[in-house]
């Protein structure tokens, strides 16, 4: 356990690039496009009631794969912690557990991190020898449905109508896209949306990118097509540097022989001119954290699974605590211009 210290976990480049597998694509003389930043994750811990007696605090850490390396992680926190990751999908936390009188008033633990994010582009119909393969049983949860996500009644039926005479994977999976983004709208107001509900979002018709990508996935695994929720944080692409408001999510679906293939519908609808480059592209814009639905922690919480992962998750005697949490970046200028 680390305590009142600054904990660096230093990973040189290439070690991380050996790590996740192939690495970069770069690396084997693609050109494509990569943004390097540092990002900082924030989370305040509250002044805790007289009476209460223990905290417990679960905060999101980014993992380096194919398309991103993180490095030179930085945890600064007043109090012990751990980390650990979940068994289901693998995402990894710090984990805290502070008694309520040790917090005599507001505290902060401070993650920051560097990032290379590049470009995840899938040439659809072109060179399959960069996909990445998935095993059945991964595939086999990416099949199913989650709490907010049936594949039963309206989403299934839906799902039915909108490929009905297609048998080609690739071309359900773009009758689903074309769908959403014709059917949908970005927008935020009043209440429901958010919450990643795939019934009340084909009701609806309207949400953020949490909606737009539960209807699909739902509509993609009830068509027998693995589909997979990921959610992280966007960068602006016209600022070196800022704070960012909130999280952004996306998806991506398993077809032979590509392998895993990255979508982002509401960005298509915010971008009409993109829509075919989002059917098979995450750009670099961006930092992922954590993937799945329904989530179960570990060590567990008493409450229910998580619906995503992004921001912190506190439980105080066992009931839910709000934190405040905020978020910024730098562009590596160097690297960036």
């Amino acid at each position: 356990m680390k305590s009142r210290k600054t904990l660096i976990l230093a990973f040189a480049f290439a070690v991380v690039m050996a790590a996740v597998g192939s690495g970069f694509p770069a690396f084997s003389g693609v050109s494509v496009p990569v943004r390097n930043f540092e990002f900082t994750y924030v989370t305040r811990i509250p002044e805790l009631p007289a009476d209460g007696k223990l905290s417990r605090i679960w905060i999101p850490v980014p993992q380096s794969d194919a398309y991103q390396a993180i490095s030179d992680l930085k945890v600064e926190s007043p109090f012990p912690y751990t980390t650990h990751r979940d068994s289901e999908y693998g995402n990894e936390y710090v984990y805290l557990e502070v008694p309520a009188a040790k917090v005599g008033g507001p505290a902060e633990v401070r993650l920051s991190f560097q990032v290379a994010r590049q470009e995840h582009l899938v040439a659809l119909g072109g060179n399959p020898s960069a996909k990445t393969t998935a095993g059945a049983a991964d595939l086999k949860r990416f099949l199913q449905p989650d709490r907010r996500v049936p594949l039963q009644g309206v989403i299934g039926e839906l799902s039915a109508q909108e490929t009905r005479g297609i048998q080609e994977p690739l071309a359900k999976a773009r009758a689903i896209y074309d769908y959403v983004i014709a059917t949908m709208r970005y927008d935020k107001s009043g209440t429901g949306w958010g919450n990643g509900d795939a019934i009340w979002a084909c009701t609806a018709k309207r949400g953020n990118c949490t909606d737009f990508h539960s209807l699909f996935i739902g509509m993609m695994r009830a068509a027998g097509i693995p589909a997979r929720f990921e959610i992280g944080f966007p960068l602006p692409a016209d600022q070196h540097a800022g704070t960012i408001a909130g999280y952004h999510c996306w998806a991506e679906f398993y077809v032979e022989p590509y392998g895993w293939i990255p979508v982002d519908a509401s960005e298509a609808w915010k971008h009409p001119e993109k829509k075919n480059y989002f059917f098979g592209a995450h750009d670099d814009n961006r930092v992922q954290f954590t993937v799945g639905r329904d989530i179960r922690l570990d060590p567990a919480q008493q409450g229910d699974p998580l619906n995503y992962l992004i921001y912190p998750y506190a439980e105080l005697d066992g009931k839910p605590l709000a934190l405040e949490s905020k978020f910024s970046f730098q562009d590596r200028m160097s690297d960036r211009d």
